[in-house]
């Protein structure tokens, strides 16, 4: 996460995103399955996954089942459990399948039994799936496939928004700012990758179900940063990102109750998504963390994020807290505190003294020197900042030059912070925080 102590831009509706009017009855069926399939599709390609161990058959599959529902729905009707259809109809056609390749022939003797529990998918309607708690399982193996860290961090992301958060390419490349063949590319050489590499559809265990858990996790983190912050563009967030990433998180804390860092990460997300109303002006400008409006952060949210927390730490084994547990504890340092100067500093710079012992990062550094400058003066903070002027990971980052602007700001030194302040803006790839850095640099005289 940014440093607290600048700009941290929030979810807002996107540009044009208006109600949109109720579908006219004749399209009412077209208007369920598109609304279904995005809802239940993750656990529909999960489900087929196991069948026929390949993500991308299993999502052309999901498909398959997807163009049977547009012509069947609207001359027969929507079914009552839709989402039931669909994934009893894609096990189908995933098992005749199976039937067509002799060397899956083991694989059609263990799916016989969904065979005999589902109706037939062409005459009448399914009302529940089979087994709920295997799709459970289903869905926590294509997680743990689409984060493999077989894949480039970019191709996970891509991955994983669209079978999990049933993102098309062309949403995903508008949220990050690429062309959408670009996405199309990742997609299809991550579904490559994983044939070619033969990743086994499966969960984990021991040694590396850590290491993988921890590759599922960074996924998330990446997807709600690129949302509450955006690294590019004319908005300061993509809030639908910021959504799928929480959506995410709470499945994964749903399917795995006794990780830590899962709830952690659930709890940090909660808690972070809670300033969303108070994180932006009337005009969409960027609002700092000293000037939001608390009454304006959600509540709900916030004791959500507490409930996670409390879940993370009752779960947590030796070793100490881990990296986004951490961070949660940081967050809900914020939101315990009614007012900013209530704000428990001391505390949030010790648990950022803890978070750089455990995930080294000259990001960490940096937001903990603004915790010590808050917490000890602005000096002692500035101490901090200097000695990572010349770190090479934070060369070209804008929040080091910004965090020292402010820092020299507050000392009384506005002409060397204007200096700070410019070259920030100078390096920031995103509209607002540009208009933002500015301001502050025009404000120093």
């Amino acid at each position: 996460m940014t440093p607290e102590s600048e700009a941290e831009p929030q979810p807002e509706t996107e540009p044009g995103a208006a109600a949109t009017d109720s579908p006219a009855p004749a399209d009412a069926p077209a208007h369920a399955i598109e609304t279904v399939f995005r809802i239940e599709s993750p656990r529909i390609i999960a489900g087929v996954a196991r069948i026929v161990r390949d993500v991308g058959i299993a999502e052309e599959l999901a498909q398959d089942a997807l163009v049977a529902a547009l012509e069947q729905w609207p001359r027969e009707g929507v079914p009552g459990n839709p989402g039931a259809w669909l994934m009893a109809t894609a096990k189908h056609r995933a098992i005749d399948l199976v039937r067509r390749r002799e060397r899956y022939a083991r694989k059609l003797v263990e799916m016989g039994r969904d065979l005999e529990a589902a109706e037939p998918y062409g005459h009448g309607h399914v009302d529940e799936p089979a087994d709920p708690d295997d799709i459970d399982d289903d869905l926590l193996r294509l997680v743990f496939t689409a984060c493999h860290p077989v894949l480039s961090a970019e191709a996970r992301i891509a991955l994983t928004l669209r079978l999990l958060g049933g993102l098309t390419t062309v949403e995903i490349a508008r949220a990050y700012l690429v062309p959408e063949a670009t996405v199309a590319q990742r997609i299809v050489r991550a579904k490559r990758t994983l044939a070619a590499k033969a990743v086994a559809f499966e969960v984990p265990y021991g040694p590396e179900r850590e290491a993988r858990l921890g590759s599922v996790l960074e996924v998330i983190y990446l997807i709600f940063n690129e949302g509450y912050a955006a690294t590019a563009g004319d908005d300061l967030l993509r809030p639908a990102l910021c959504e799928d990433a929480l959506r995410l998180a709470r499945v994964l804390a749903e399917l795995m109750p006794k990780e830590a860092e899962v709830h952690g990460l659930a709890a940090l997300l909660e808690i972070q998504t809670s300033r969303s109303a108070a994180r932006t002006g009337p005009s969409g400008e960027p609002v700092l963390l000293k000037d939001q409006q608390r009454s304006r952060w959600n509540r709900l949210l916030i004791r959500r994020g507490f409930t996670a927390l409390a879940r993370a730490e009752a779960v947590s084994t030796g070793g100490g807290p881990g990296p986004y547990v951490l961070q949660a504890a940081i967050a809900a340092c914020h939101a315990h505190a009614h007012t900013y100067e209530e704000t428990d500093w001391a505390r949030i710079a010790t648990l950022y003294g803890l978070l750089a012992a455990r995930a080294p990062s000259p990001v960490v550094e940096l937001n903990r020197a603004v915790a010590v400058s808050m917490a000890e003066g602005p000096e002692a903070g500035l101490v901090l900042v200097d000695a990572l002027v010349a770190e090479p990971a934070l060369r070209g980052y804008y929040l080091l030059p910004s965090v020292r602007g402010d820092l020299l700001v507050r000392l009384g030194r506005g002409r060397e912070a204007r200096a700070e302040f410019e070259k920030a803006a100078s390096l920031t790839r995103n509209e607002r925080e540009r208009e933002l850095l500015l301001g502050r640099a025009e404000g120093c005289g």
